[in-house]
């Protein structure tokens, strides 16, 4: 297979990126309407909610970072825990890890909607009623099913399809209409009278009824959606950002720290495949112990720092913790001027917990099987607490000036994907086409994605199917668990980059999307 199979698209003016052409065709149509580059991405990821469903949605979360003339500053649009969470309550019904599926326990209140809201309050050019506009079109008088969308509702077991009926009925082929008339309404709402008409409106009163007690009134009320600093670091020649805990941010941080001291070669070198990966197990490892929403980001990255010596240069580690494949979507708009979003928003896995909010048929996160259940650890499942997240958005900025808005989808893999493109676009000079088509390897635990730190024992290595040749061999020669996985898998997440230069925008959609496009002039 030909390894680029697009080329990066140029830009003088603005460009969006989304895993769904749909999507970025709406955030192009809002540029073009005169929208600035943080009402575009409201649009895309409008749009995307309502044609991505088993990526992302209403009912689920979001994080933001935006670069502005002033800096670089980010949201933490992450739900909380409903006022009546008891993690005793979870265990006394036999679990030890919070529930996948079919459970509204591991629901947290959606920030979705929070967080669209909260970027239009402080950013936005445009009314919402005009944003919003082609999700509501696309939500009313349908869209063509995509083959991933297809393939996610086949795995649907039978209480999931019935839960999710309006998608698994319609979503039986590539191509088939779906339309999505709860979601319309739940738009319109939105348009109309804001958060109120989300949380307050028939969405809240489902999910208060679907809850059964898990959630109160208040919870829904409370807006979730918080300005955070940004959690910053160089590496690679630039200075990259990124969200703080209870974000996994830290590690595409982390990664670059530990990975700086190191002379990395051409990325067609298994060496320079070892080396990353050595150096995401030195800043992951602890991760399930030190990761939860009170924990200091700065300090997380300082111990990296103090142990990146124990980087094995040639053999693949065992590190050992102290005593968690995603379905996201990730989008970035920019400006020619610098205005830019990187923002990713998500149901965790494939149509998130397999419930759909009743009166809207929304479907709804499971956000918190990040939570532990472990009594007294600092992520213990609580009343009103964010669970440890994956979401980890990504821009990069160069004395001030934007560089790039880049991240991905991807489960725990999203800071090892991250860390590979960060390199190929700034230490290798890499265009966003070669960087976002070129292979990549990814650790991976045993079963879920979401548990590439819980059994060190039976971690491996992926690679793709167009990795180089010297990958597989030299890998397993230093003692790698070493998988082959197909060309372009979507397993290896859904990345897109826009870099900014003197000649103005360039972009890549990843192909492993199937859909995804750049869009722009």
């Amino acid at each position: 297979m030909n390894p680029l199979p697009q080329s990066s698209v140029r830009g003088t003016r603005h460009l969006v990126a989304a895993a769904d052409q749909l999507a970025s065709r709406a955030g192009d149509t809002i540029f073009t309407l005169g929208g600035n580059a943080v009402d575009a991405a409201i649009a895309t990821n409008a749009a995307i909610a309502v044609t991505g469903p088993h990526l992302c949605g209403m009912g689920g979360d979001l994080f933001a970072l935006i670069h502005t003339s002033d800096g670089v500053v980010a949201l933490n649009s992450s739900g909380r825990a409903g006022s009546r969470a008891d993690a005793e309550a979870v265990r006394a019904d036999g679990h030890t890890e919070m529930p996948f599926h079919h459970d509204i326990r591991t629901v947290t209140v959606p920030g979705c909607v929070d967080g669209w809201v909260a970027l239009h309050e402080r950013f936005g050019s445009l009314p919402l009623s005009l944003i919003l506009a082609p999700a509501i079109d696309l939500a009313e008088h349908g869209f063509p099913a995509s083959p991933l969308l297809v393939g996610s509702a086949s795995r649907l077991d039978a209480v999931g399809r019935t839960q999710l009926h309006e998608l698994s009925s319609q979503a039986t082929r590539t191509g088939a209409l779906v339309r999505r008339p709860g979601a319309g309404r739940a738009l319109r709402a939105i348009a109309e009278r804001g958060r109120g008409g989300f949380y307050g409106g028939e969405f809240g009163e489902g999910l208060l009824a679907l809850g059964d007690g898990w959630f109160t009134a208040d919870d829904l009320s409370t807006p979730g959606a918080d300005w955070v600093t940004p959690l910053s670091a160089p590496m690679f020649g630039v200075d990259v950002h990124t969200i703080g805990p209870n974000s996994q941010g830290y590690l595409t941080l982390a990664g670059g720290i530990a990975a700086e001291p190191l002379d990395l070669p051409d990325p067609d070198d298994e060496r320079w495949a070892h080396l990353l990966v050595e150096a995401s197990k030195i800043a992951g490892y602890d991760r399930p112990e030190v990761l939860h929403e009170g924990a200091d980001g700065a300090a997380l990255l300082d111990a990296v720092r103090s142990r990146r010596h124990l980087l094995d240069l040639e053999r693949a580690s065992t590190y050992r913790a102290p005593a968690s494949d995603g379905d996201t979507t990730y989008l970035c708009t920019a400006e020619a001027d610098g205005l830019a979003v990187s923002l990713i928003q998500s149901n965790a896995a494939g149509f998130g917990s397999w419930l759909a909010e009743p009166n809207t048929g929304i479907n709804l996160h499971n956000r918190g099987i990040g939570f532990s259940l472990e009594p007294g650890h600092p992520a213990e499942l609580g009343p009103g607490r964010r669970p440890p997240h994956t979401l980890s958005p990504a821009l990069a900025t160069r004395d001030g000036e934007l560089v790039s808005v880049f991240g991905t989808m991807g489960g725990d893999a999203q800071p090892q994907i991250l860390l590979q493109v960060a390199a190929r676009l700034f230490l290798h000079g890499q265009s966003p086409a070669e960087a976002i088509n070129s292979a990549r390897w990814a650790l991976a635990g045993p079963e879920t994605g979401f548990d590439t730190w819980s059994d060190l024992d039976r971690q491996g290595v992926e690679i793709e199917g167009h990795a180089p040749a010297s990958w597989e061999p030299g890998l397993v020669a230093r003692g790698h668990r070493v998988s082959r996985l197909p060309e372009y898998d979507s397993g290896f997440g859904h990345a897109h980059a826009i870099v900014r230069d003197d000649a103005g925008l360039s972009g890549a959609a990843d192909p492993r999307c199937r859909i995804g496009a750049v869009i722009g002039r």
